[in-house]
């Protein structure tokens, strides 16, 4: 099948493009096009042009993982074109082909799978303190790497009952929920999808030199795309 035809049988393809005519009120309106190169209207007219070539350098490139999901597009189309909902499409189909691992920014879904998954199927949560440690994320400044350096009395204090049983925001998921949340991931495709992933981004760590045989191997693959080394 060709590759327009394939992005079309996503339910969000027609819920996302009706009819572009290259007016650049998406790209206007865009805070990824204001900080990047990213352009909304070039999306969408690659799109609407069904060349597969394009299509698919499209899927190869970092360009697709560039969008916020704002979705401050959707507010000002006046087709009622949503380019953000478009780069969900393309991200699928990336992820589905094993594209996302020919860019930098794609071959990072690689790390997102295994942080927050792990995270929601292990922990019940997207984010946990302990995960976003300060080495890794300077961005945060020096109060989040001391609270960092002391959560667990800090979310005693607040009633956070960090990774405990009972009440709190950050309490200890029970077992049940946990099961529910892999089976929501199993009967949506998520695990299935995270599967691929993963097995896409072993072939990329053999392409790229790493011993994916050892842990060590694979766990340094997470560190440089976690870190966009690579």
């Amino acid at each position: 099948m060709q590759l327009h035809e394939l992005i079309k049988q996503d339910i969000r393809y027609k819920e996302a493009l009706n009819a572009c005519m290259n007016c650049g009120m998406c790209t206007a309106v865009c805070p990824a096009a204001e900080f990047s190169d990213y352009d909304p209207r070039i999306l969408l007219n690659i799109v609407q042009s069904q060349d597969d070539d394009a299509l698919e350098k499209l899927l190869k490139s970092d360009y697709i993982w560039l969008c916020g999901q704002c979705m401050s597009c959707k507010t000002r189309c006046p087709r009622g074109n949503v380019p953000g909902l478009m780069i969900n499409v393309l991200r699928r189909y990336s992820q589905e082909l094993g594209y996302f691992t020919e860019s930098r920014r794609g071959r990072q879904q690689y790390a997102l799978h295994k942080v927050l998954n792990g995270n929601v199927l292990g922990q019940g949560y997207c984010i946990v303190p302990e995960a976003v440690k300060p080495e890794l994320h300077p961005e945060q400044g020096p109060v989040w790497e001391w609270v960092y350096r002391n959560k667990e009395e800090l979310y005693d204090r607040v009633g956070a009952n960090l990774h405990k049983p009972g009440a709190g925001v950050l309490r200890q998921i029970d077992s049940g929920s946990l099961a529910e949340l892999q089976a929501i991931y199993d009967q949506t495709g998520a695990t299935e999808m995270g599967k691929k992933i993963e097995d896409f981004s072993v072939k990329k760590a053999e392409q790229l030199g790493y011993d994916t045989d050892d842990e060590d191997g694979m766990e340094k693959y997470f560190m440089d795309v976690y870190q966009g080394k690579i």
